[in-house]
C-alpha cells in the first residue's frame, strides 16, 4: 500500500495530534530561509518503541532558495499592500 500526502499552508486535513508511541515513526520536515540563495531543510525522525523514545534522527541539508514572490498582506490599519516574501517549498510525502 502506498499513500501520497500533499501538504500546503496551514490547512492540514490529516493533522495528527496524538502519536501511537507503542510503535511509530514520527517525522517532521521544516525549511528555514538562510539567505537569498540558500535554505536549510531539516528532517527529524523520532522512533517510538513500547512507549519510549528509542531514537532521534536529525538530518540537515542546504538546498537552493526559490527566490522572492510578491503577495498581498494587510497592515495594522487594515490596508492591503503588496509585499515581497521568500517563496516556500511545498512538501509531498510518500508513505509505503
Amino acid at each position: 500500500m502506498m499513500a501520497v500526502l500533499a501538504l500546503q499552508g496551514c490547512g492540514n486535513e490529516d493533522e495528527t495530534r496524538v502519536v501511537n508511541k507503542e510503535g511509530a515513526i514520527e517525522s517532521e520536515l521544516s525549511v528555514v530561509h538562510l539567505n537569498d540563495s540558500q535554505d536549510i531543510l531539516t528532517t527529524t525522525h523520532t522512533i517510538w518503541v513500547a512507549g519510549k523514545n528509542s531514537k532521534l534522527v536529525v538530518h540537515k541539508d542546504t538546498i537552493p532558495s526559490l527566490g522572492i514572490v510578491n503577495t498581498n498582506a494587510e497592515n495594522n490599519d487594515g490596508v492591503s499592500v503588496t509585499v515581497p516574501v521568500k517563496k516556500d517549498y511545498e512538501f509531498y510525502v510518500t508513505v509505503k
